[in-house]
């Protein structure tokens, strides 16, 4: 219904726009669209609104927004994210936008076609969805998907961290046993050399041994 208006961008994760982009959308200035989240936040938070902020907030730019493109500053503390929902809910409030304005025009053009189909057919229930009716559907799963994410990000998260810990521990040890290995290595080495000496003191022992025992005696005992 927006797109029929104006094609609304979105962030890469294709369910989401930042404060600055429903600004564009609608030509109006940034705090404009600030200051009606500020009046209006409990009912735009109904629809969709929310604001990530510390992990949450990380979690979100890694996962759904590339910083190359330069769809939002570094630094921020907080992000406000629109759905779509959301933005169609702020085209109801907005009052100085041309952009609003044809968006509510569309929405009371297809009410009054949607009547009058309704009068036509006897008020009966058409036997098919159409393609936006199906398509809402399929954003607000998506926003379920998205939600679900969210919520499991800081778990992924913190398991993240514990892994990071689990191998810093393992190369900590293999450390350890590399050590250890170089030692027994280096113990082998001198029992090896000992080994070969106390050899050679053995053979030069026995040849000392039959030297002597070759050697004449001296008679009549005298030495």
């Amino acid at each position: 219904m927006l797109d029929k208006v104006k094609v609304l961008a979105m962030l890469p994760d294709g369910l989401h726009v930042t404060t600055r982009m429903v600004a564009e959308y609608f030509e109006v200035s940034h705090d404009t669209v600030k200051t009606l989240v500020k009046r209006h936040r409990e009912e735009l938070s109904s629809h969709g609104l929310r604001t990530l902020r510390g992990s949450e907030l990380r979690f979100f730019e890694r996962s759904t927004m590339d910083p190359s493109e330069g769809s939002y500053p570094q630094g921020r503390v907080h992000l406000t994210l629109f759905t779509r929902r959301t933005v169609l809910n702020a085209a109801l409030l907005l009052r100085d936008s041309e952009v609003a304005r044809a968006v509510r025009r569309y929405l009371l053009d297809a009410e009054e076609a949607g009547r009058a189909h309704r009068e036509a057919v006897g008020d009966r229930p058409p036997p098919e969805r159409s393609l936006e009716a199906r398509m809402t559907v399929v954003e607000s799963c998506l926003a379920d998907v998205g939600a679900a994410l969210r919520d499991l990000g800081p778990v992924l998260r913190r398991t993240s961290d514990r892994l990071d810990r689990i191998d810093e521990r393992l190369d900590g040890m293999d450390r350890r046993i590399a050590f250890m290995d170089r030692r027994l290595d280096s113990t082998n080495q001198v029992v090896c050399a000992m080994s070969e000496r106390m050899a050679g003191m053995d053979v030069r022992l026995r040849q000392l041994r039959e030297e002597t025992a070759r050697c004449p005696r001296p008679r009549g005992g005298r030495r």
